[in-house]
């Protein structure tokens, strides 16, 4: 009889003591204060804009979500006004 793999925990406790003080030093990975509150957006592409899209992600170094995101910043800027 196998055993059932063992339960993934939700925080891990810190090796020592030192290295969990400075973990809590490390710049937040989000851009901005309204980064922390995303909402999903779905659309329908063909598959060949969908590899287009990817490749070009990959050779910038990047994710296609960032990729993306930074795009709809760049058409859909805030205006005055805008409530978010």
């Amino acid at each position: 009889m196998t055993r059932p793999p063992p339960k993934a925990r939700f925080v891990s406790r810190p090796g020592d003591p030192d290295s969990w003080v400075r973990a809590a030093d490390a710049p937040p990975t989000a851009k901005g204060a309204d980064a922390a509150f995303t909402a999903r957006l779905t659309i329908d592409i063909t598959p060949d804009l969908r590899g287009r899209i990817k490749v070009a992600a990959f050779r910038r170094g990047i994710t296609v979500a960032v990729m993306l995101r930074a795009l709809l910043d760049r058409e859909f800027p805030p205006t005055a006004g805008d409530q978010s």
